[in-house]
């Protein structure tokens, strides 16, 4: 058992370790035990939801006395004082509300317990929140000393104190229990020991391939790290956490951000206390030294706000990567990945090579982390000077303002560091942060998913608990590489309460483990300017997320799911598909139809040189597509893709009245769909490996005389329908600075598309790993695109004139 000090007069000293000292490590259960471990499970969890309770019961009655007393401050004859009262009920409101979230979310789980029931997120989001535990332990001895001598001091608060009331569970008959103020102070330092407790048992009764299992370890990973730092910094002399007038500054958040300085990106760590902002950045230290943080500004939170500019002023030059350079990243990232998972496998692995692999790859993703993020988060002090942050999600956005907004409706008091606080302050960060490590696969353990790979198909089907009508939206994100970006986007559903989309997408999926929708109304008036970051942003109006667990999304039917966020409800649902499933090329049965039917087949009974599809999709997007932002990248609604495709397919005839009435992104998705479905690549697999050895030639004549003379070598409805549409594409990117898309945004796009060799080819190739998707292979099918992109102005006249001085041979 864990050592507990039980005496509530003295500092707490928790201990949740072996015997050894180090953390226990629980046993899941073995496969044939996983129904009995199930039952346990729910076992441990029933008992737990009473004892939490209980305990939400005993903190409300901690917070009774306390609105009637703040009510007698202000009065001629105060029992206490204000400061004494918020000296006495320190965190306890924000402690309740916690567990009573937690709670809610956690019974309905159990009342409705099955074998798909997953908690774990409920425990990993309660763990996150210590942070508020730490601010209560550090006040807890001035809570209970200010408490005794106000007792002392006062009659009516010794009344008080002395008998509180604490009701029963809902379903007992017990009458309300009696207890001490001090005793019920004591509760929630005896509670962070229990919840850490049940952990290990929950831990024990959950099979390793659970999706429990992953989140409840990192819950008692970060409930053992509290514990033990407890433990170690609890002694009352401590200044980590105090301000010289023994007012507790509590950390209430932390992470990793991009700073622009003076031009350059810096990757920061940024500290949020209850009193102020810190930006800082880690020293570098000898081998051996022990690591500390230097701090760069720090703004009081009552002198910070979200800055406003005008329409005139912009972003400052910021140092930006090509789009190219991001891919060419991602795809060496994947590649050393794919290097490390060989170096394993191999039967005399050594751990000097994998070792060397994961600082290439550490190297790699702390490159991309920093240059990616795109998103303005301007922070201003009202007495000095503003700082931009760059990040890559709204959702990330939105929580470090929400968190900072939150603490300043409390009227933190303005303060002044001299340069020792300062440096006390900045030397203790490096024992109270909760994020250790920049987000990136090196820094995770081997046993953790490497998430999915392939496409998640989501419908959005409808949103509830608006109390005024709006117009409203979802946004949808994933991870991808260590940070989160925004992947589709549902139409605006006008004036209502109750949106109904039911709009279906396909999402990309590169190592992704997490999904989250963002509801947004929708703001027509250009004048506003959104506060918080000086461009005209849509309000959200609620944000949450969902773990992607494989054996949940990886299942052939849908999976219905809940988003609760601020009263706001969204339903939705999804599945996946793996990589080597959803890029198959596979000819369509029906002959009659475009799609899966080759091209050849469908020109000549069109009687056309380009297939009528590829000419109304291309004549579309450029009459009203060709400004729109993210045009080819951003999904359209599969439903809107499907419908428009059985049009083709069926060669209706008000397919024009459709395409002038769809969504520009459906038809966008539509173009790709066609190419996707191909019964072989455009520029084909008879060709693909000599397309792969002319991009890779050095030299720039021998390159261009391999690579006109490629193209000479196509059909003639491939080589027609493939400069058309190069074209086109040359043509959206004519408009970049407007729609965002570049010749290599365009080439990542369609490249692996047009190139992407049939079944046989692949199986022939032996590629196996869905992770491969960033391959050397996919690689170089996007340089290809991209050379012809960037290539001079390419007549079919002129291939076909030259076509004499030139072998026919490939």
């Amino acid at each position: 058992m864990p050592f507990i000090d039980e005496s509530p007069t003295m500092s707490p000293h928790l201990c949740a370790r072996g015997q050894d000292g180090e953390a226990i490590s629980p046993t899941p259960p073995e496969g044939g035990d996983t129904e009995k471990g199930l039952e346990m499970k729910k076992l441990v969890l029933s008992g737990f939801l009473a004892s939490e309770e209980i305990y939400i019961n005993q903190l409300e009655a901690l917070l009774l006395p306390m609105k009637p007393l703040k009510a007698t401050a202000t009065t001629s004859k105060p029992v206490l004082t204000m400061e004494q009262i918020d000296t006495i009920f320190f965190m306890i409101q924000d402690i309740f509300e916690i567990h009573k979230e937690f709670y809610d979310a956690l019974s309905p789980n159990i009342q409705q317990w099955d074998e798909k029931v997953t908690v774990g997120h409920l425990f990993q989001k309660l763990a996150s929140q210590l942070g508020v535990y730490k601010a209560f332990v550090d006040n807890y001895k001035m809570a209970v000393e200010t408490a005794e001598k106000c007792s002392q001091a006062n009659s009516q608060f010794q009344k008080i104190s002395e008998n509180l009331k604490v009701k029963g569970p809902k379903e007992s008959k017990d009458c309300p229990t009696s207890a001490t103020m001090e005793a019920l102070l004591y509760k929630p330092i005896d509670r962070v020991t229990r919840s850490t407790l049940v952990l290990h048992d929950l831990l024990k009764h959950t099979p390793k391939d659970h999706p429990d299992f992953p989140l409840l370890q990192d819950a008692l990973r970060i409930s053992q790290n509290f514990l033990s730092s407890i433990n170690e910094e609890i002694d009352p002399r401590r200044t980590a956490v105090t301000t010289p007038k023994g007012e507790v500054r509590q950390l209430v958040k932390d992470g990793f951000l991009v700073e622009v300085s003076e031009g350059t990106r810096k990757l920061r760590h940024v500290f949020l206390f209850t009193d102020l902002l810190l930006c800082a950045k880690m020293k570098k230290t000898a081998v051996g030294r022990h690591q500390q943080y230097e701090c760069k500004w720090y703004i009081p939170l009552a002198d910070l706000s979200f800055q406003t500019l005008d329409d005139t002023d912009s972003l400052p030059h910021v140092q930006t990567l090509p789009e190219h350079e991001i891919e060419e990243m991602k795809i060496k990232i994947s590649s050393i990945k794919s290097d490390i998972q060989k170096e394993k496998k191999a039967q005399k692995a050594q751990s000097r090579n994998v070792d060397r692999l994961r600082k290439k790859m550490n190297e790699q993703e702390s490159c991309l982390l920093l240059h990616s993020p795109t998103i303005p988060f301007r922070i201003h002090n009202k007495h000095g000077k503003s700082y931009l942050f760059l990040l890559s999600s709204d959702y990330e956005r939105s929580e470090w303002r929400e968190s900072i907004q939150k603490l300043q409706k409390k009227d933190p008091q303005t303060c002044v560091l001299s340069s020792v606080e300062l440096q006390v302050l900045t030397g203790s960060c490096f024992k109270l942060r909760t994020v250790h490590n920049i987000p990136v696969t090196s820094n995770k353990d081997d046993e953790e998913s490497p998430g999915l790979y392939g496409f998640l198909h989501v419908i959005v089907h409808k949103a509830t608990g608006f109390k005024e009508s709006a117009n409203l939206y979802c946004t949808l994100e994933v991870d991808s590489f260590g940070y989160f970006v925004s992947k589709a986007k549902t139409r605006v559903f006008r004036d209502t309460t109750e949106p109904q989309w039911n709009e279906e997408f396909e999402i990309e999926l590169e190592g992704s483990q997490c999904l989250r929708i963002l509801c947004y109304e929708k703001c027509y008036d250009k004048t506003k300017l959104n506060k918080d970051d000086n461009e005209i942003v849509d309000k959200i109006m609620g944000k949450g997320q969902v773990q992607l667990d494989p054996q949940t999304v990886q299942s052939k039917n849908w999976h219905m799911d809940v988003i609760e966020m601020n009263g706001i409800k969204v339903e939705f649902s999804m599945k996946f598909t793996s990589r080597d499933l959803s890029l198959k090329r596979t000819p369509s049965k029906k002959q009659s139809g475009v799609f899966g039917v080759k091209i050849s087949v469908v020109t000549k009974r069109e009687r056309s040189k380009v297939p009528y599809i590829v000419r109304q999709c291309i004549e579309e997007v450029e009459k009203r597509g060709i400004d729109e932002v993210g045009i080819y990248r951003i999904s359209g609604v599969a439903t809107d893709i499907q419908a428009l495709k059985a049009a083709f397919d069926a060669n209706t005839k008000d397919i024009l009245m459709m395409l002038s009435d769809m969504d520009i992104n459906a038809i966008a998705g539509t173009l790709k769909l066609y190419f996707r479905e191909l019964p072989e690549p455009l520029l084909t697999d008879r060709l693909y490996p000599a397309f792969m050895e002319g991009i890779a030639l050095s030299d720039p004549a021998a390159k261009e005389n391999c690579m006109m003379h490629l193209l000479r070598s196509l059909p003639d409805p491939n080589l027609i329908t493939f400069l058309t549409l190069l074209e086109h594409l040359k043509r959206v990117a004519e408009k970049e600075p407007v729609n965002k898309m570049s010749l290599h945004n365009l080439a990542t796009v369609f490249g692996p598309t047009l190139l992407r060799p049939s079944e046989s080819e692949i199986n022939k190739a032996h590629i196996t790993l869905a992770s491969d998707i960033w391959s050397h292979d996919v690689m170089a099918q996007v340089q290809v695109l991209l050379y012809y992109l960037q290539h001079p102005p390419i007549s079919f006249a002129e291939l076909k004139k030259n076509t004499l001085y030139f072998s026919t041979d490939v």
